[in-house]
């Protein structure tokens, strides 16, 4: 298995020595998910942090009424994790599932923590990671209080820019909170201008 993307991923914030990226790379397990399947359902315990290589995971929670709320995709080089299962060891709420032939490596929960503690470099990496994930959550609450369908699809497009043409438009919509009916109206009444 290749762990260049991941390596090359943790070193855009720290730079670990060799000794320990083989000790990272010591503890990562390798794994593979077809088409819609799931890495983690809601109702599991999250007991592994993911890192995407190939492929696109998303996570996202299912409303009484059977609707999709898309929180995150996680295309190649990106981290998911249902994060509060993950720390409090409750039942998760997210569904995390490929969208499309995925490969991804991951770290249980007890070897992510060993790896924290016997690499401060690492433990720094993952508390960059952490506040980066904070501030563009908060960014997309804020996205979503006060703008407009239309600003907040073309922010996803800053974000997401390699899957705006792969991803089918039902995805997209639930991400930005309208239905797949309206995104399609509205992309379609910006063509025409």
């Amino acid at each position: 298995m290749d762990h260049s993307l991941l390596l090359s991923s943790i070193a855009t914030h720290v730079t670990l020595d060799k000794a320990e990226e083989e000790y990272l790379i010591s503890l990562l397990h390798y794994k593979k998910a077809k088409r819609k399947q799931f890495v983690l359902e809601e109702g599991d315990i999250s007991s592994k942090v993911v890192f995407v290589t190939s492929g696109c995971l998303r996570s996202y929670a299912v409303d009484k009424n059977g609707t999709e709320h898309v929180l995150q995709f996680a295309p190649s080089g990106w981290w998911i994790v249902d994060m509060r299962s993950y720390i409090t060891g409750e039942p998760a709420r997210l569904n995390i599932d490929a969208i499309e032939d995925t490969e991804y490596l991951f770290f249980h929960k007890t070897d992510f923590e060993e790896l924290n503690l016997k690499v401060p470099k690492f433990e720094r990496f993952n508390r960059i990671l952490g506040q980066n994930a904070i501030a563009t959550y908060q960014h997309r609450q804020i996205d979503n209080a006060i703008f407009a369908a239309m600003e907040r699809y073309a922010n996803f497009c800053q974000l997401y820019p390699s899957l705006i043409k792969t991803l089918p438009q039902k995805q997209v919509a639930s991400y930005i909170g309208v239905t797949p009916e309206f995104l399609s109206k509205m992309l379609n009444t910006q063509i025409v201008k």
